[in-house]
């Protein structure tokens, strides 16, 4: 009785279990994805950190030559 129903449906029944494998693997590869989109995000943030730190010391010393430049051409004017 079971025998018979396998080999009637023995397509079937490997086909379904190709099936549940392949979106077991789907899921685990989604978690991955989702981990990675995670790590990236932090990353992200941290790079944007650094190049705001950049951006105020560049803008500090080019505040600081601007002043020495304005000191130096009101020295030359006198």
């Amino acid at each position: 009785m079971v025998a018979d129903i396998i080999r009637d449906f023995w397509a079937v029944i490997v086909g379904v279990l190709a099936a549940v494998v392949w979106l077991v693997r789907l899921e685990a590869r989604g978690i991955s994805n989702a981990a990675e989109v995670r790590r990236l995000w932090a990353q992200r943030k941290e790079d944007m950190e650094v190049q705001k730190e950049q951006r105020e010391e560049a803008n500090k010393m080019l505040t600081e030559i601007r002043s020495d430049v304005k000191d130096l051409l009101r020295g030359l004017g006198k």
